[in-house]
């Protein structure tokens, strides 16, 4: 029954776009704004990081391969740090990253602090500040990692910034029909390019609200963490299983959203999006 009503669902919302259907993205060229980390060769980097490419820099209206569709952020990767590793000191000069923990337990030390990770852990390690990241457990340390430029002018924060999703409130349940969104970091916050690093959950069986967006100046990237769900995209479905993250196709033609199939769980995802160019705080 449930799938019949599913069905039904989607039909009506494929119909409801069938006006931009000769013009958006379509068949197999969806799969290019795909990106999997399970997919991708390891590289090891900064003396003991192992790090798997999602997406690399590119022409999101036309990517040349697979995953090569970014066009503001530097990198979007998935990185370990094996058992009692650590990293060698590192400098980020023009750029800062954001840290996701999804599993394990370590520290990121920098300029006399030292905060601990663990799952579902951000961390905004800013621009000029040198850090170095410690498993300090028994199984590996895993992160998404999300490396941004920061613009001419722009003044980076003095320390590390901590936020631990599991317990900021929600901000809302409700958005484009059923996200429940947890904000993790904002421009506000200290970001140079993005302007907003959250979660979003979905209750079983809802549905987000398909959308386009009316302009191509944007980089918005979901990333499946918990939960296998539906990519609505253009004409199509993609199953999406946690590793796995949908760009947002910039053309202004192609609607997305994510569908929660699933009758007894919830999934979840993590979200950024770089919307317009910001003004460099002073």
């Amino acid at each position: 029954m449930v799938r019949r009503i599913l069905a039904s669902l989607l039909l009506a919302l494929c119909a409801g776009w069938s006006v931009l259907a000769v013009a958006q993205t379509t068949g197999d060229r969806i799969d290019l704004y795909f990106g999997d980390w399970h997919t991708s060769t390891a590289r090891m980097t900064r003396g003991a990081l192992s790090e798997r490419d999602i997406f690399t820099r590119g022409d999101p209206q036309n990517p040349a391969r697979k995953g090569a569709v970014l066009r503001f952020i530097n990198a979007y990767t998935y990185a370990t740090l094996a058992p009692h590793a650590s990293t060698k000191a590192t400098r980020l000069d023009g750029q800062q990253e954001i840290y996701f923990v999804e599993s394990g337990r370590g520290t990121a030390t920098a300029a006399g602090q030292s905060v601990d990770l663990y799952r579902n852990i951000a961390v905004l390690v800013p621009a000029n500040l040198e850090f170095t990241l410690s498993n300090t457990g028994d199984q590996p340390l895993a992160m998404y990692v999300i490396n941004e430029p920061t613009p001419q002018g722009f003044r980076p924060n003095s320390t590390m910034l901590v936020r631990d999703e599991n317990k900021i409130p929600i901000s809302s349940s409700d958005g484009l029909w059923a996200h429940i969104v947890k904000p993790l970091f904002t421009t506000a916050d200290g970001l140079g390019t993005l302007q907003s690093v959250l979660t979003v959950t979905l209750d079983p069986l809802t549905i987000g609200k398909p959308h386009v967006v009316d302009h191509d100046d944007i980089e918005e990237v979901w990333q499946a963490l918990d939960g296998t769900s539906l990519a609505f995209v253009g004409n199509a479905l993609r199953r999406q299983t946690p590793g796995m993250a949908f760009y947002h196709i910039p053309d202004n033609k192609t609607p997305h959203t994510n569908i929660n199939q699933n009758e007894d769980t919830q999934v979840r995802f993590l979200y950024f999006g770089r919307y317009h160019p910001h003004e460099p705080r002073p």
